[in-house]
Parts: structure tokens; sequence; C-alpha cells
């Protein structure tokens, strides 16, 4: 993936966020693919991933569909991305933790780069589903002065 994060990774958190504030019982992917105006087609191929995670269980049939097995609050963000992107990294080079070049041993950025993908993935593993379940607080640059 290299350095953003793909729809398959937004989705999968707007799935999950969906799936938690509308648990209880079962919710059918028909519904939270309405809700989020999305296409069930591509749902369809994101779900297996987060079943396989141990974040959802999911039923066909008659009374199917899917349910958190996390409660929100223990459901931590870089897991989740790191699950449905493969890995988290500003410069493709260092994805899957492995350095991919041959000027490695004498880049100077390198190490700057490894610790931007440190502070990433140490972010997004603070950041839980509950966190983004409350209203959104939009941070300007004069209220982040006051």
């Amino acid at each position: 993936m290299g350095a953003f994060i793909s729809t398959r990774g937004r989705y999968a958190i707007r799935v999950l966020i969906d799936l938690a504030e509308h648990g209880g019982s079962r919710v059918p992917l028909k519904d939270i693919a309405e809700r989020q105006e999305l296409s069930l087609k591509y749902l369809e191929s994101i779900m297996p991933i987060l079943v396989k995670g141990g974040i959802v269980s999911g039923s066909h049939g008659k009374g199917g569909g899917y349910e958190m097995i996390i409660p929100p609050s223990e459901c931590m963000i870089g897991p989740i991305l790191r699950m449905t992107e493969g890995s988290i990294c500003a410069v493709s080079c260092l994805e899957d933790g492995d350095v991919k070049c041959d000027r490695a041993d004498t880049c100077r950025t390198l190490p700057m780069w490894k610790h931007l993908d440190d502070l990433i993935n140490d972010y997004l593993d603070t950041v839980s589903l509950q966190d983004l379940m409350q209203p959104p607080k939009f941070v300007t640059v004069d209220s982040a002065e006051e």
C-alpha cells in the first residue's frame, strides 16, 4: 500500500462503527451498506477479513448478519488498519516492516521515516472504536492556540 490508507481500511472502520452503534443483534450487511452509502459488493470483500481477524462474527440466512465480538472500547484502530491494509507505513520502502532499498545503509532519511511510522502506529494503537463513536471534534488553528 505505501503512504495511504485505502478505502478498504477506511470502510472497515466505518462498518465497525455502524455495527457498534446498531449492535445488540446481528446486523444485515445490506443495512450497513445503505446507511453508510457504500457498495454492498465491496463490503462483502471486507467482512471476511474482519471475521478472520476476530473482530466480528457473521452468519448467513434468515436472521443473519454481522455483530461485533469485541467491545468498541477494546477494538483499536491500529490492528484494524494493519489487518485490512497489510501494513501502515509512510514510505513504500518500509512496507511490511522490511527495509526494501539498496540504499538503506546510507539513506539519511530512513531513520526519520522509521520514526514517523512508529509515531503513526503508536497513535493508531491508542485510538479505539469507542473513541470514534463520539461526536467529531474539529480543531482549528485558532482554537488550538487558546
